[in-house]
């Protein structure tokens, strides 16, 4: 099994995405690689989700993830349809046994000592902290990251282009998560151009 690290680690960035018509997904993967950032995670926010990671992971350009993942039924779908890793907003010991019991990676949510703790428990050690902007920020991952050195954390929730970078400053950060480069009004619309310069943008302002 590929670990998260492996799988989000190189691109620093993960455009968290919704999408709303599957057959969004072709043009919003040729964006994203045009832009430089060949990586996606679809969530399950809309009935959409699964048909779109299915035509998005036959694309073959893109790296598919799916997010929002709350149920282990919702992670046998999203394998089904093709995705590569799983992320969830908390942390369900079930979720992340089902993502074992399929061989994927799983990035489960966690903001607290408590929940990072448990987390290890479980054996995870690579958290996706959420929602980032309400729970402290970077200085809140900075703080973190002293007990408990040995995670490593994408923040997701309230990052844009303003503040990408205090996040990736902080080294226990692998990569963050944010949907600033792909607007749900913008994919709605077809304006597939746009996604592609704010990517650009975003990977500009990683480097």
């Amino acid at each position: 099994m590929s670990s998260i690290v492996d799988v989000v680690g190189g691109n620093r960035i993960v455009p968290v995405v919704v999408l709303d018509d599957p057959a969004a997904a072709e043009p919003l993967a040729d964006a994203l690689v045009a832009g430089g950032l060949p990586i996606a995670e679809v969530t399950f926010r809309t009935d959409a989700a699964a048909a779109a990671i299915a035509r998005m992971a036959r694309h073959g350009g893109v790296t598919v993830g799916a997010g929002t993942v709350t149920t282990p039924a919702q992670v046998d779908a999203a394998v089904a349809a093709g995705a590569t890793f799983v992320v969830s907003p908390g942390l369900s010991a079930a979720v992340v046994s089902r993502c074992r019991f399929h061989n994927v990676p799983a990035l489960p949510g966690a903001t607290t000592a408590t929940e990072i703790m448990a987390a290890l428990e479980l054996g995870v050690d690579v958290l996706k902290f959420f929602p980032a902007g309400t729970s402290g920020g970077a200085r809140a991952v900075a703080a973190l990251a002293a007990p408990f050195a040995q995670v490593r954390f994408v923040p997701t929730g309230g990052i844009d282009a303003s503040n990408v970078r205090d996040y990736l400053a902080v080294p226990s950060v692998l990569a963050v998560g944010g949907s600033w480069m792909v607007p749900r009004a913008s994919i709605a619309a077809g304006d597939f151009a746009t996604v592609t310069a704010l990517t650009a943008e975003a990977v500009a302002a990683a480097a």
